[in-house]
């Protein structure tokens, strides 16, 4: 290639990324990108049209319609001048003349033009269709959204005809598959492709892929207000008569699965205190409680209270009140009734009379977060060490859990194992799909994933299915929304599902600090701060709590807290120094506040867990949508001592 001087060019002089957030760099990699939001548009109509001139009366008309015509003459002529001045040596490629303006392309590096080049046997950059064109240059000028809207339409059409041509070359099912899931993922209404993914999985023998990929089909048709054609309702119509029946069966046999828990009535203590104080404690636990699938509840009654006959249940929760002048205290006591009515977790509650029946409902809450881990993680290890002769679906899943909270690898990989298994012998089973899903997020979050794509697309696969078969579980819509959030880059999609999950069970603190974290990916820190340190507050004792310390760790560290991300992250460090996320913000922390000695010791022990670990590919995963937030964390990372490759 040669420079606009005859010399052979070294490479480009203007980096240009217009697909999201508008990128523009140097030749040395410098941000060169103008601060006047319309000199930014200026250059991308520039680059848009290149080595076309443009007419400097078409740039008024689209970015300054509302002008005089020598008013908007005047504010083109700032924009070029801004220009000439920020661009540097890429000014070389800027010609203007009195009538036009237009960019040379010899050394201009524009990322649409990889949708011009590619060919069906090139892989799609799928990063171009995460996020629309210009998507921070909206709202500028009634002429240039409609200008902006046409271009998008033009580079969505592009990706589909690529995608499509992909998809008919393909040479096997697996690559149908995969040239499918990106026509989707351009396209999410486009039936051919979803006919195209059943297909490929069916040819593939893999029924229940083809399955997910039906309701998948339907769920995203019917949110378009479309219905899914004939055709494609023939392809698995067998299938789909076969899930009705086998959801039928065993929606019984899940439910005589679940673990079972007694509620007392509440005792009340000492003289002082008064049998009508919260007479709905146990009720509201229920309530609370039940709203956590795996867990069927039941209240007993003040006669079985006074016997104390011990009820058939694996546990018992128990409640009694104590009252001073002006305040009352309530213990609540959970009691494994398998292993000699153990207590194996209590709290207490302590307040003003001022408003009990706030009280009642802090104390259901928080009740309820509190125990789910903890029956979780008790009944696996109990599962584990004596397993059943014949396993079902919920036993295999209970199995896996301990290992997937404690995050260490062999087991990680059993845990895996365990929850394939439960969804192979139950297809219809929403957690076991909830819970697997969850597995691949962490295992591509860890760099465990031998191949990060098709663990991503599977952990989406299951997260979906988890919901299509029970809309009502609120953590498989958590986990669903966090998948879109972290492993697909949508966290406006993951915040509506995530406000669903909590609508479903506001005692899970899982959903909260998956909301927060949507909330911290779209920049709203504040937002993100509050929903995080709700998790924290109902279950502060969480076999996860390293992960909603990491998760805080994020938004203080993109508002500029550094002391208290530094704490959150160290928290979380001491925790499971196993969990590489935290490594990465606490890495960044450090060098943000310029702290070499310590930096160099996260950093050697961040690439002994992930070796392949750089600048570009924490900015390839990270599914920050602020530009600036990119940068800061950029940052972080580079004065820490992190390569950029």
């Amino acid at each position: 290639m040669a420079d606009v001087d005859g010399s052979v060019a070294a490479g480009p002089l203007l980096r240009l990324t217009l697909c999201g957030q508008m990128q523009a760099e140097d030749s040395a990699g410098r941000d060169i990108l103008p601060r006047s939001r319309k000199t930014r548009a200026v250059l991308a109509v520039l680059a848009l049209a290149a080595p076309k001139p443009v007419l400097r009366t078409r740039l008024t008309r689209l970015l300054w319609s509302a002008r005089a015509s020598e008013q908007a003459r005047g504010s083109l002529r700032q924009s070029v001048y801004e220009l000439q001045h920020i661009l540097g040596d890429a000014v070389a490629l800027l010609r203007t003349t009195r009538d036009h303006l237009m960019l040379l392309d010899e050394r201009l590096w524009l990322d649409t033009r990889r949708l011009s080049s590619s060919t069906p046997e090139q892989s799609i950059d799928m990063g171009m269709f995460r996020a629309p064109l210009l998507e921070d240059l909206d709202g500028l000028d009634p002429a240039f959204d409609i200008w902006l809207a046409e271009q998008r339409r033009q580079i969505l059409h592009r990706g589909i005809q690529l995608a499509e041509a992909a998809l008919a070359a393909g040479q096997d099912a697996n690559d149908r598959r995969i040239s499918a899931e990106q026509l989707l993922a351009i396209e999410q209404t486009h039936e051919g492709g979803w006919q195209a993914l059943i297909r490929a999985n069916l040819e593939l023998r893999d029924r229940t892929a083809a399955r997910l990929a039906y309701d998948r089909c339907v769920n995203t048709l019917a949110g378009a207000g479309l219905l899914p054609s004939r055709e494609t309702s023939e392809l698995l119509r067998s299938t789909s008569e076969l899930g009705t029946a086998v959801t039928s069966a065993t929606a019984s046999a899940t439910a005589d699965h679940r673990v079972r828990l007694y509620i007392l009535p509440l005792r009340v203590l000492g003289s002082n205190s008064s049998g009508s104080l919260m007479p709905g404690l146990a009720e509201e636990l229920s309530a609370a409680i039940s709203r956590f699938r795996w867990i069927a509840c039941s209240v007993g009654s003040a006669q079985s209270q006074a016997g104390w006959q011990v009820p058939d249940a694996d546990y018992m929760l128990d409640a009694t009140l104590q009252r001073g002048s002006n305040r009352v205290r309530v213990i609540v006591r959970l009691l494994d009734l398998q292993f000699g009515s153990n207590v194996v977790w209590a709290h207490s509650f302590d307040s003003e009379t001022t408003d009990l029946l706030a009280l009642q409902r802090t104390i259901a809450a928080e009740t309820a977060a509190h125990i789910d881990p903890q029956m979780l993680l008790r009944e696996g290890d109990r599962r584990i060490g004596r397993p059943s002769a014949v396993p079902h679906a919920f036993d295999l899943t209970l199995r896996a859990i301990p290992s997937i909270y404690r995050l260490e690898p062999s087991g990680f990989r059993a845990a895996g194992e365990l929850l394939a298994a439960a969804v192979d012998l139950d297809p219809t089973n929403a957690a076991a799909h909830a819970w697997w899903a969850y597995w691949h997020l962490l295992q591509v979050g860890q760099a465990w994933a031998t191949d990060s794509l098709a663990a991503t697309q599977r952990a989406g696969q299951l997260a979906e299915r988890a919901v299509t078969l029970d809309p009502g579980d609120a953590r498989a819509l958590a986990l669903v929304g966090h998948v879109r959030a972290f492993l697909h880059r949508q966290p406006e999609e993951a915040c509506v599902l995530h406000e669903r999950a909590l609508s479903l069970n506001p005692a899970l603190p899982l959903a909260w600090c998956y909301s927060g974290l949507a909330q911290c990916y779209l920049g709203l820190h504040d937002a993100a701060i509050m929903q995080i340190s709700r998790a924290q507050t109902l279950a502060p004792h969480d076999p996860h709590a390293f992960f909603f310390d990491t998760a805080l760790m994020m938004p203080y560290f993109l508002r500029g807290d550094f002391e208290k991300a530094l704490v959150s992250g160290r928290r979380a460090m001491e925790l499971n120094p196993g969990f590489t996320s935290t490594h990465k913000g606490y890495l960044a922390t450090l060098g943000q506040l310029g702290r070499v000695t310590e930096a160099a010791r996260v950093l050697a022990r961040l690439l002994d867990l992930e070796p392949a670990f750089c600048i570009r590919s924490a900015l390839q995963r990270s599914p920050m949508k602020r530009l600036s937030d990119q940068r800061l964390y950029a940052e972080g990372l580079r004065r820490a001592g992190l390569p950029e490759d």
